[in-house]
């Protein structure tokens, strides 16, 4: 895993169900690892990337989850199918480890997304989730006794003027966990 580009990603969706709901933008900053004697490992930005997709099924979303996630139909005039988003990201990210913060929620919908479009998943097998990492490392500190990414950034002086965005979560998310690695 160490050799491994890393994939931090982001989803953002029309509500909480991945088997009812929808990925309606994908965002993903590839990054490099490079061992340190000593030290986290060096992390230096590959290439990033968001992909906006046209949802499908604007009836089962849930409002809420459209209010925070900013969508409107102007924005996604020009928003790619699902599965032409899959194809791209699988390509862009073959053989990285995924990097997520609540790692199951984000990767239960990249599954379905792989599934449902029939793209393969290229993906490194291990997954690392940011939110375990920030709890076991934090675990003894009194000052924290919360794990969101939000909170996380505060943590660690991480601005995130966009949240709820694909892409600013994850560039977020990429410079909260360079801090926890020490890299």
């Amino acid at each position: 895993m160490k050799a491994e580009t890393l994939a931090f990603i982001d989803v953002e969706t029309t509500g909480l169900d991945p088997e009812k709901h929808e990925i309606i933008q994908l965002a993903c900053v590839l990054a490099k690892q490079t061992p340190r004697t000593g030290k986290g490992p060096e992390i230096s930005l590959l290439e990033e990337f968001e992909l906006k997709i046209a949802p499908t099924r604007l009836h089962d979303a849930e409002p809420e989850a459209l209010r925070i996630n900013g969508f409107n139909e102007m924005e996604w005039m020009f928003a790619i199918d699902l599965k032409n988003a899959m194809e791209h990201f699988a390509k862009k990210a073959k053989g990285a480890v995924m990097v997520a913060h609540n790692l199951t929620f984000d990767d239960a919908f990249i599954q379905k997304a792989f599934k449902s479009t029939g793209v393969e998943n290229t993906l490194y097998f291990q997954k690392l989730d940011t939110l375990s990492i920030a709890f076991a490392q934090h675990y003894n500190r009194g000052d924290i006794d919360k794990y969101s990414l939000r909170y996380l950034c505060e943590v660690y002086g991480v601005k995130n003027e966009r949240a709820h965005t694909a892409l600013a979560d994850t560039k977020a998310l990429f410079e909260v966990y360079k801090k926890m690695m020490g890299a």
